[in-house]
């Protein structure tokens, strides 16, 4: 089973967008999904309980309500994780999860609270040296802005604590098919490709990293 975990101690970063458009990414491709919502404010579910019964079907579990074990039989576990998380707390997710995305946004507060969690990531070493894949996807950008640019100059300059290059896999834009998505219980994968090319074309880095072997312990 295919397990990605969602994260970013800071609310208000994207972390359900990103959650069920991978969800509606994997569903489209046909696979078996389940989305596992760790956060109370119940974000992702909120977003199934409106998805059409004509769209290919993703389950979902309140992961913070209950003692949470995902079934054998599917392809694709998305887990998407509540703000603030640290400690305990964190180090049992990590150990649920084979790939970690974490959504930055453009702001200075955002990338604070994005380096603080770096370094805490590292300091919980075992794991994420040997066990967890890590990744950043600079999100909510506006186009050709001095806080996107800043953005993505910083991630692309994070450090794994083995020295290496934090992968920066996507920059995605703040667009209104996001919103419309989030609305209709839908991913941008699920509209007409001519209405999301665009947006499409940016999450392709990230699939494709996904579905490699780079991005797996």
């Amino acid at each position: 089973m295919r397990s990605i975990l969602i994260m970013n101690p800071k609310g208000g970063c994207g972390k359900t967008t990103l959650a069920t458009n991978l969800a509606g990414y994997y569903a489209v491709t046909g696979q078996s999904v389940l989305l596992a919502d760790f956060d109370p404010q119940s974000s992702s579910l909120d977003w199934l309980a409106v998805r059409p019964e004509t769209c290919p079907e993703i389950q979902g579990v309140a992961a913070y309500d209950e003692k949470f074990r995902a079934s054998k039989k599917i392809d694709v576990l998305i887990m998407d994780a509540p703000a603030g998380i640290h400690g305990k707390q964190l180090t049992d997710l990590l150990r649920r999860t084979e790939t970690i995305i974490m959504p930055v946004l453009p702001s200075p507060l955002d990338v604070r609270a994005a380096t603080h969690f770096v370094e805490e990531l590292r300091r919980i070493n075992k794991i994420v040296k040997s066990e967890v894949k890590l990744a950043t996807v600079a999100n909510r950008v506006r186009d050709h802005t001095l806080a996107g640019n800043d953005l993505t100059e910083y991630l692309s300059k994070l450090k794994l604590p083995n020295g290496k290059k934090f992968p920066f896999m996507a920059t995605l834009r703040a667009s209104q098919n996001y919103i419309r998505a989030a609305e209709k219980g839908l991913s941008i994968f699920e509209f007409a490709p001519s209405a999301t090319e665009t947006d499409r074309n940016q999450w392709k880095p990230l699939v494709r990293w996904l579905n490699s072997v780079r991005s797996r312990p």
